[in-house]
């Protein structure tokens, strides 16, 4: 049986977009949703400059929309099928294969970044399972994306050096200086400084699966993805839910070798996210200078600091008995069952790593996000963003 063959007939639900014969070689997919998209042509150019890597790439262009999309939507999305059939006549020699997916009208219920990129990389695992590449690299991109010219390069060598690694995070870093308005600007620089202070905030807090996730800005293994079962159909979030899921199957490395480049530009085209935080930004709302406390990171580093103790203690002494946990971790764990839930990690146990392991399966990401918002503004005062990454940088200098 292939190693998708499982996941293709329960999982995916469009018939195939590609009638063309895959390369046997094929060894790197990137997988691009595109709505509403007016520069999808400038990505492609991006793409097309990079340093072409040893094994060959196909390119998807997801365009899609809902069944409820605006009359211009539909228009532009005619337009970029145009512009991008255009681009290949005039560039025949891409060392890339490049194809458009073009899905049924979206369900209003699902439409949104999830499902195209699911569909995208549906569609990837597909072509994958043809020729049994179970190491095959899918790449996720995002329209409004550059990429530096090292881009393939840099992911071909990563996933060739750790073969082991799941999947990866690449370097960001969103274009700001193509932004002509400060306040614009200066929303821009608070929000990708919030990104990695929450992110460098987390690893200080000895949390094993800290990373970024960042739709436009990873790749995973094509065998990863069949057994974490598949993108989720989420409108907007997509990457945080797909890739914190993913890391619970193995180590998600990280790729600094290249940077990809995403827009600072406002968007209301998902939820939450970028666009529609810096939107508020400039609605006058300015709740992006704040974050998260510093101390409730500390609250978190001082439990995981006790995992061998948690461990080695009997059912009846939790380990905890003896150390003062803040008001409000108490008071979390309390209310999430943390006893319990410690009970039954123990009991299917036999060794540290693996009950290492299950606890953070437990206290995941989700988790730590729901203790945060738990903790705030209850306990404590959301902080200014540029003070708390002061306090974590004065921290781990110690």
């Amino acid at each position: 049986m292939a190693f998708a063959e499982r996941y293709i007939q329960r999982n995916i639900v469009y018939p195939e977009f590609i009638p063309e014969a895959v390369d046997y070689g094929l060894g790197l997919i990137v997988v691009v949703p595109v709505y509403n998209e007016p520069e999808v042509t400038r990505m492609l150019d991006s793409l097309a400059d990079c340093e072409c890597p040893g094994q060959p790439v196909e390119v998807f262009l997801v365009v899609n929309q809902s069944e409820d999309s605006k009359k211009e939507v539909e228009i532009q999305n005619r337009e970029t099928i145009r512009l991008v059939e255009s681009w290949k006549q005039n560039k025949p020699d891409t060392f890339f294969d490049l194809y458009i997916l073009t899905p049924p009208l979206f369900p209003k219920k699902h439409a949104g970044a999830g499902l195209a990129r699911k569909t995208g990389m549906d569609e990837a695992i597909r072509r994958f399972s043809t020729i049994e590449n179970k190491d095959g690299i899918i790449i996720s991109l995002d329209a409004d994306t550059l990429v530096d010219p090292a881009y393939f390069v840099a992911i071909e060598n990563h996933f060739q050096k750790k073969q082991k690694q799941v999947g990866a995070c690449i370097r960001f870093k969103h274009r700001i200086n193509e932004l002509e308005d400060e306040l614009h600007k200066q929303g821009m620089i608070l929000y990708e400084k919030y990104l990695h202070y929450y992110k460098n905030a987390l690893s200080y807090t000895g949390y094993p699966h800290a990373i970024h996730t960042v739709g436009s800005a990873f790749a995973v293994k094509a065998n990863a993805y069949v057994k974490q079962g598949g993108m989720n159909r989420r409108q907007a979030g997509e990457d945080f839910y797909f890739l914190h899921k993913l890391s619970q199957l193995g180590e998600i490395g990280e790729i600094d070798t290249t940077c990809v480049f995403p827009s600072a530009r406002i968007s209301d085209r998902v939820p939450f996210g970028t666009g529609p935080v810096l939107q508020k930004w400039m609605n006058g709302d300015k709740s992006l200078q704040e974050t998260y406390s510093f101390k409730a990171f500390q609250d978190l580093k001082q439990l995981f600091d006790l995992l061998s103790q948690l461990y080695e203690s009997t059912e009846e002494h939790s380990g905890l008995n003896e150390v003062n946990l803040s008001e409000s971790l108490n008071q979390f764990l309390l209310e999430d069952g943390f006893s319990e839930a410690l009970k039954e990690i123990k009991a299917n146990s036999s060794k540290f790593d693996s009950f290492k392991k299950r606890f953070f399966q437990y206290f995941n990401a989700f988790k730590v996000l729901k203790y945060m918002n738990f903790s705030h503004p209850s306990y404590y005062a959301f902080q200014y963003v540029h003070e708390a990454d002061l306090d974590l940088k004065k921290e781990i200098k110690k």
